[in-house]
C-alpha cells in the first residue's frame, strides 16, 4: 500500500542535508523530520532561513506539526529543532540510545550541563514504538552503526533512514564516530533491505555520485538490494565490514562535526551562554609533538 501522506523535501546544498515535512491530508497532522539550523562556521553566525522554508510549506498546507524527529544527533549540520518548537509547539523526538552519545561527547566537550539520559529531548523513541501522525502512524526502526542512536521512521510505504544508507551508486554511512560499529551497521541494513521490495526509502544525504549530475533522495529497497555500491545482495558482513572500515580511514572529519554535535546533543540548543551573555561552542584541541 502506497502511504497517502504528503511529503514535501529540503534540500540544504550547504551540508547535502534533506529535511522532510510529512503531512497527513486527512486530518491535517504533520512531522518535520531531520531539519538544518543554518550556521557559518566561518563567522560563528546562525540563521533559521532553512526551518522558516519548512513552516512556509506547512502553512501553505494548513497542516499542524506535531512531532519534529531527528534520526539521530547529527555531526554534519546543526538541527533547527528548538526553534520549530517555538513555532509550532511540537515535540521533539528521538531514539532512546540518545543517551549514550551524550555520556561519549559529554566527556568529549567537558559539557557539565549535558544530561546522560536524554532529558533533553521530549520524547526518547524505542525500536518498535509506533507514534500517531493524525490517521497514520510512524513506526521506529532502531538501526544502529552509524551511531548507537540511529533510527528510521516507517510511514506505511515510505522510510525516512538517516545516515543508515545512501542512494545506490553513493553505498552507505561511515561508522567510524565513537560508537560507531561497521557490523551494526551491515545488520541494521539488511533489516531494512528486508522490507517489501517496492518500499520507498528517503535518504538525509546525497553527495551526488560521481557521473551524476543531479541530487536525489528517493530511492526502493530493490533498487539499493539490487545495486548499492557497498552492500547490495551477495555483500557478506565480513566483506562489507572490511570495504567500510578501509573506506572510513580515508574520510576527513565533517566539517560541522564539532559544533554540530555539541548543539545536537543539547536537542540542539547552544551551549549555556558564560557570565559575560555570550554563547560559545568548544573546539577541543589535541597538541602533538
Amino acid at each position: 500500500m502506497t502511504s497517502p501522506a504528503i511529503i514535501d523535501p529540503f534540500f540544504d546544498e550547504a551540508t547535502f542535508t534533506i529535511t522532510y515535512l510529512v503531512s497527513d491530508p486527512a486530518s491535517r497532522r504533520a512531522a518535520i523530520i531531520d531539519s538544518v539550523r543554518d550556521y557559518d562556521h566561518r563567522s560563528g553566525k546562525a540563521t533559521t532561513v532553512s526551518a522558516d522554508r519548512v513552516l512556509a510549506k506547512a502553512a501553505e498546507r494548513g497542516v499542524m506539526v506535531d512531532w519534529i524527529l531527528e534520526t539521530h544527533a547529527h555531526a554534519d549540520h546543526l538541527t533547527a529543532a528548538p526553534y520549530l518548537k517555538t513555532r509550532t509547539g511540537a515535540k521533539v523526538a528521538i531514539g532512546e540510545h540518545i543517551r549514550e552519545v551524550q555520556t561519549i561527547f559529554k566527556k568529549v566537550f567537558n559539557a557539565a550541563d549535558v544530561s546522560e539520559d536524554g532529558r533533553e529531548f521530549d520524547r526518547l523513541v524505542r525500536d518498535g514504538e509506533r507514534l500517531p501522525l493524525g490517521t497514520l502512524e510512524i513506526e521506529v526502526m532502531h538501526l544502529p552503526g552509524h551511531t548507537p542512536a540511529d533510527v528510521a521512521y516507517r510511514i506505511v510505504d515510505a522510510v525516512f533512514v538517516g545516515d543508515t544508507i545512501f542512494m545506490p551508486d553513493y553505498g552507505t554511512a561511515r561508522a567510524d564516530f565513537p560508537g560507531g560499529d561497521a557490523a551494526r551497521l551491515y545488520r541494521s541494513i539488511r533489516r531494512l533491505l528486508s522490507l517489501p521490495a517496492e518500499t520507498r526509502l528517503f535518504m538525509c544525504h546525497d553527495y551526488k555520485a560521481p557521473g551524476r549530475d543531479r541530487y536525489a533522495w528517493e530511492t526502493t529497497v530493490a533498487e539499493e538490494r539490487a545495486r548499492n555500491i557497498h552492500v547490495h545482495d551477495g555483500v557478506s558482513e565480513a566483506e562489507f565490514v572490511a570495504l567500510r572500515t578501509t573506506r572510513d580511514a580515508t574520510l576527513a572529519a565533517p566539517v560541522l562535526l564539532l559544533p554540530s554535535v555539541q548543539v545536537n546533543i543539547r536537542a540542539g540548543n547552544f551551549p549555556p551562554p558564560d557570565a559575560n551573555g555570550t554563547t560559545y561552542l568548544r573546539i577541543p584541541v589535541r597538541l602533538t609533538a
